[in-house]
């Protein structure tokens, strides 16, 4: 726990360190708040929906550009290998990269919150929803952010990692979009591939057990390729 904890710190504090992560949380916050400014005063929407349906495109771009450097960094610096030989495991590595990502997302979500002030303040409104709409968005930057970590242990070059993230996490959010171009007997099993589907769950208030289940599996499974991807130095 206390490697876990120690690559996790390291990890925060770099992003910190560098500027394109404040680029970043500007170009994201603004983006969204003009999204909830439009439906707020242009629309005289009392809502989060603005905010909310926008949110998951742009984690489409935000996710990969603070996963590519995470590992594929540290490989091009050759720091990886001095990493690697320390008294501790691929997956506590892995582990460590992955909690400071979530956690420095989840601390460039938590300015949105005031825009839920903002509409305390203008009338009443539905928390219970708003708030599993935030579980759901943390729940599929989780996954994104496990794919991110993937794609960056298989190459040096950030750009490369940047669009292997892109392509799978778009085909994953494109998925329930396409079904009626596709076989209805392929049609169920492609909705629940969708994160974008099992976000809307969440946005529309449900927590769905089947839901859970899929971010958590995928999280999994793409931490474990991780994991495996750094031991191929072994092979």
């Amino acid at each position: 726990m206390n490697n876990i904890l120690s690559i996790y710190k390291k990890e925060l504090r770099g992003f910190f360190y560098s500027p394109v992560a404040y680029i970043v949380i500007v170009v994201f916050l603004a983006i969204s708040g003009w999204f909830f400014t439009s439906n707020l005063f242009v629309i005289g929407l009392v809502s989060m929906r603005g905010a909310f349906d926008i949110i998951p495109f742009i984690l489409l771009f935000f996710i990969p550009a603070i996963t590519m450097r995470t590992f594929s960094e540290e490989k091009k610096s050759g720091t990886i290998e001095l990493l690697l030989t320390k008294p501790i495991t691929d997956m506590e590595i892995v582990l460590g990269k992955f909690l400071a990502t979530l956690v420095f997302t989840a601390l460039t979500l938590a300015p949105t919150l005031i825009y839920v002030l903002s509409l305390t303040l203008l009338g009443p409104v539905d928390i219970g929803t708003i708030f599993t709409a935030y579980l759901g968005i943390l729940f599929t930057c989780a996954v994104y952010i496990s794919i991110g970590l993937f794609a960056s242990s298989l190459t040096e070059n950030q750009v490369v990692a940047f669009i292997i993230t892109f392509i799978i996490i778009f085909v994953l959010f494109i998925l329930n979009k396409i079904l009626i171009f596709l076989p209805s007997s392929l049609a169920s099993l492609l909705e629940y591939l969708s994160t974008d589907y099992h976000y809307t769950s969440f946005a529309r208030g449900v927590v769905d057990t089947r839901s859970v289940i899929y971010f958590l599996s995928g999280i999994t499974v793409f931490l474990l390729l991780t994991r495996t991807s750094l031991e191929k130095r072994k092979w």
